[in-house]
């Protein structure tokens, strides 16, 4: 056991304490250092490693020899502290996005592939059951040609905290919040194709974006080169009726199939298959997947895992983005 890759964890809150909870719960590595400028986060953190080292910055993570960091700090940090912890030695699990631009998430992927490092993304929406089985399904061809994809994710709520609304430190709004999942749904699943066009409209309180503003609703049409159209559509604090839209709808040739969260919630989601008038259930509740994707980059992680190619794939959906908001 003594061989476990040591862990520091950067940003304790909400999301990091989950992904905290997925990744101890593998037995797969030790956590050696905790980091968060809230002493009230750091101390229910380490409720779950109480052996770790409290301390307060990155540089000092970096000091106690840790084989990876996971990191779950304002996007703004993002792109940064992963390099920093990179240079450093260490691998990285990152909360999205990995960065502001693409130009950001290419600095971090470039310096994974110079230090040989595993580096991932929480892109957790992989890891439910309904889309890994959907995915499969289109790899087997069964569903015919897809020629569209219809993806949404409306939040009834806003993010709580000042800097999402601030695009220096955001990098964007609900794009960047939500539409981040769903244009790596779109593209993760058919198996990364490329993007030949995009076109889109941004709001900010029903209104054109103003400087200095992000957008609470947008929506988004991509080409691709396979000749199929993704449209999607996502937005903070949307009149939906519910807490949570989220879908994503896969249509081809010879069937269809989706993902589509139950009721309302963010976390029961629901996977059919299509044909014609008739559906059919692949996949239902329950389903714990939130820390799917940081229980399987500390698992890799363990047993020696080093720069993944794959990680380049960040970069395309990061474009897109791009793309998205004009830049």
């Amino acid at each position: 056991m003594n061989n476990r890759p040591r862990l520091g964890f950067l940003g304790t809150g909400w999301i990091g304490r989950h992904r905290m909870e997925a990744i101890v719960r593998t037995g797969a590595v030790e956590v050696a250092a905790i980091a968060d400028p809230s002493p009230d986060m750091a101390g229910e953190a380490q409720k779950l490693a109480p052996e770790a080292l409290m301390v307060s910055t990155l540089e000092e993570i970096l000091e106690a020899g840790v084989d990876g960091v996971v990191i779950a700090t304002p996007s703004a940090l993002h792109a940064q502290q992963s390099i920093q912890a990179l240079q450093g030695g260490a691998a990285v699990f990152c909360q999205k996005p990995l960065g502001r631009t693409a130009a950001e998430a290419r600095a971090v992927v470039d310096a994974a592939r110079t230090a040989d490092r595993l580096l991932a993304v929480d892109l957790s929406y992989r890891f439910t059951q309904g889309m890994e089985r959907i995915r499969t399904l289109l790899a087997s061809g069964e569903l015919g040609h897809v020629y569209a994809v219809d993806l949404v994710f409306h939040n009834a709520y806003g993010p709580g905290k000042p800097w999402f609304y601030d695009p220096a430190l955001s990098g964007g709004g609900c794009v960047m919040d939500l539409g981040v999942h769903l244009v790596d749904l779109a593209l993760w699943s058919l198996g990364f194709p490329q993007v030949t066009s995009v076109s889109s409209k941004l709001l900010a309180g029903g209104n054109p974006l103003s400087a200095n503003t992000v957008e609470d609703y947008a929506v988004a049409s991509l080409g691709l080169d396979t000749g199929a159209v993704v449209r999607l559509a996502c937005s903070w604090k949307l009149h939906a009726g519910r807490e949570a839209e989220i879908s994503a709808a896969f249509y081809g040739t010879q069937g269809g199939a989706a993902l589509r969260n139950v009721d309302g919630s963010f976390y029961d989601f629901t996977a059919e298959r299509f044909s014609g008038t008739s559906a059919e259930t692949l996949a239902s509740p329950p389903d714990e997947w939130g820390g799917r994707a940081a229980a399987d980059w500390a698992t890799r992680l363990a047993a020696g895992e080093r720069y993944d190619p794959s990680a380049e794939r960040l970069i395309d959906v990061a474009a897109v983005l791009d793309r998205i908001y004009g830049r």
